[in-house]
C-alpha cells in the first residue's frame, strides 16, 4: 500500500512498523482458574500421600510431583499457542488421539490393568490415550460446530456423532466403559451448546440408555466390571462380594469423618488399606475421612470456582470456537468430578473415573492441566477478535 505525504507523513521521518505484543494475552490470566487448580493439586499431593505411605514401596507423592511438574509446562504451552491454531489443526489432533487409541488394542504393544487393556507402559508411567482422546474430541467438535464448513443441520449431527462415537467404540473395545461416558457427555454438551436441536438430542440421550444396557448384558465387559457397575442399584448388597465391599468401605470412610474428620493421616480406613485403589478412584474418600465434611464441602467449593470461571469464560469468547472449547472442557470435568465423588458415596456405580487435580496418575493429571490450558487460551484472549 502506497502512502500519500500529509496527514502527518514526512519524507525524512522514518516509517514505524507496529509489532504485535507477544505479552499481552499473559496480562489477561485468570487467576481464580489458577488459584482453583493449584489448591485442587496441593490437596491432591497431601491426600495421595496420605493413601499411599502405607505402600511397601513407599508413598506415590514424589511420582505425583513429576506429573504435576511436567503439567505445568503443559499447561503454560497450551495456554501460550493461540486456540484458534489449535482448531485450525483439529483434525490432525484428532487423527493422532485415534491412531493412539488403535494402537493400544493391539496386544503385545499395550499393557492391561484390572481387566482394561488402555495403557502404553513408558517406564516412567503409564500412559493411557483415552485421556488425551477427550481433549481431542474437545477440539474436533468446536472446530465443526464452530465453523461453517457444514451448512445443513442433519449432516453436522451426523459429523459430530462420528467424532464421538468413533473413540467412544475403540474404549470400549478396551473395555472401559467410564471414559466411554466421558465422550457422551461431552459431545452432549457441546453440540448443545453448538447448536444441534434438542429434540435430536432428546433421542440420542434415550439411544444412549438402550446403548448402555445393551453392553451390560452383551458380555462385552468382564464380569466383575458389571458387578462394580450395577451394584449401587441393588436394594441389599452382601458385603462378601467384591463390588460391594469396595463401596461399602468407602461409604464407612466418608460416613466416619462426621464434621471435621479424623485429622490428616488419622484415618482408620485409610491407614487401615480397607479401600482399594484409594489413591485413585477412591481418593475423595481419604478427604471425607481424614478432614470431615467441612473439609469435603471446602474441596468440592473449589471444583464449584473452577466450574464457574469456565462457565463465564465461554461467556466471554470472542468467538463459537472459543466458546464450544470451554463448555468441553466444563463437561469433561462435571462429569468426573459427579461420577467419583458419587462412587465415593455410593451414589453412582463405580467406573474407574479419576478425580480431577487429586487422584494419582501421570495421563489424567496432565490431560486436566491441558484441559485448563485451554480454557486459560481462550480467556486470554477474549478481548482479541482479529
Amino acid at each position: 500500500m502506497s502512502v500519500q505525504p500529509g496527514f502527518g507523513y514526512s519524507p525524512r521521518a522514518p516509517l514505524r512498523v507496529r509489532t504485535p505484543d507477544m505479552t499481552a494475552a499473559w496480562r489477561h490470566v485468570d487467576w481464580l482458574i489458577v488459584g482453583a487448580v493449584t489448591a485442587l493439586t496441593l490437596i491432591g499431593f497431601a491426600l495421595v500421600h496420605s493413601a499411599s505411605r502405607q505402600f511397601a514401596t513407599g508413598s506415590l507423592l514424589p511420582r505425583q510431583l513429576v506429573f504435576a511438574l511436567m503439567s505445568a509446562g503443559i499447561v503454560a504451552a497450551v495456554a501460550a499457542l493461540d486456540y484458534r491454531r489449535i482448531i485450525a489443526h483439529a483434525h490432525w489432533v484428532y487423527l493422532a488421539a485415534m491412531g493412539l487409541l488403535a494402537a493400544v488394542l493391539v496386544p503385545g504393544v499395550s499393557k492391561t490393568v484390572n481387566g482394561t487393556q488402555g495403557w502404553f507402559d513408558l517406564g516412567v508411567f503409564q500412559f493411557q490415550p483415552a485421556e488425551t482422546a477427550k481433549l481431542a474430541s474437545i477440539v474436533a467438535l468446536a472446530a465443526l460446530l464452530g465453523g461453517d464448513r457444514i451448512t445443513s443441520r442433519p449432516l453436522r449431527l451426523v459429523a459430530c456423532l462420528s467424532l464421538v462415537g468413533l473413540p467412544m467404540a475403540m474404549v470400549l473395545l478396551q473395555p472401559d466403559l467410564g471414559s466411554a461416558l466421558v465422550f457422551l457427555f461431552i459431545g452432549a454438551g457441546i453440540m448443545f451448546v453448538g447448536g444441534i436441536r434438542g429434540r435430536y438430542l432428546a433421542v440420542l440421550a434415550a439411544v444412549a440408555v438402550l446403548g448402555v444396557v445393551g453392553i451390560l448384558n452383551s458380555g462385552a465387559l468382564d464380569q466383575y466390571q458389571q458387578d462394580r457397575i450395577t451394584t449401587f442399584v441393588q436394594e441389599r448388597c452382601p458385603a462378601s462380594e467384591d463390588a460391594c465391599y469396595n463401596v461399602q468401605q468407602a461409604q464407612i470412610a466418608v460416613s466416619s469423618g462426621g464434621l471435621t474428620g479424623y485429622g490428616y493421616g488419622r484415618g482408620p480406613q485409610t491407614t487401615g488399606r480397607f479401600v482399594p485403589e484409594q489413591q485413585t478412584d477412591f481418593i475423595f474418600t481419604v478427604a471425607g475421612e481424614e478432614f470431615g465434611f467441612v473439609g469435603s464441602v471446602a474441596i468440592l467449593g473449589l471444583y464449584a470456582v473452577l466450574i464457574w470461571r469456565m462457565w463465564y469464560t465461554a461467556m466471554v469468547a470472542p468467538d463459537q470456537q472459543g466458546r464450544l472449547l470451554c463448555v468441553g472442557v466444563m463437561c469433561m470435568m462435571m462429569f468426573h468430578l459427579f461420577e467419583n465423588v458419587g462412587m465415593s458415596i455410593g451414589m453412582m456405580p463405580v467406573t474407574g473415573i479419576p478425580l480431577p487435580f487429586i487422584s494419582y496418575g501421570g495421563s489424567s493429571l496432565i490431560t486436566m492441566f491441558a484441559a485448563v490450558g485451554l480454557v486459560l487460551n481462550v480467556h486470554m484472549r477474549k478481548w482479541d477478535v482479529s
